[in-house]
């Protein structure tokens, strides 16, 4: 899992069938002091996620189907929780 931060949302008419109903997100990978640690990549939101929002990050491709519940879905990325509290100690 990786921890990052919500940073858009991904607006797209037309999708692949896997995809319809899903909501699409820009994530940015970051550690625990909230700093940036790589490249923004779109996940697929399976946590009610919102800009600004702390989350979780699979980037496993059956674990993605699980959390979905799409089994044959493609998907590379989804986001699995939203943290609450990170404690830093």
């Amino acid at each position: 899992m990786k921890l990052a931060k919500v940073i858009g949302n991904v607006v797209s008419s037309i999708k692949t069938k896997s995809h319809e109903g899903t909501k699409l997100m820009v994530v940015q990978p970051i550690d625990m002091e909230g700093n940036e640690t790589g490249d923004s990549f779109i996940a697929i939101d399976g946590s009610q996620a919102g800009i600004g929002d702390i989350v979780l990050i699979i980037e496993e491709g059956g674990s993605c189907r699980q959390v979905l519940k799409r089994p044959e879905a493609a998907v590379d990325a989804v986001i699995a929780g939203i943290v609450d509290k990170l404690d830093r100690t």
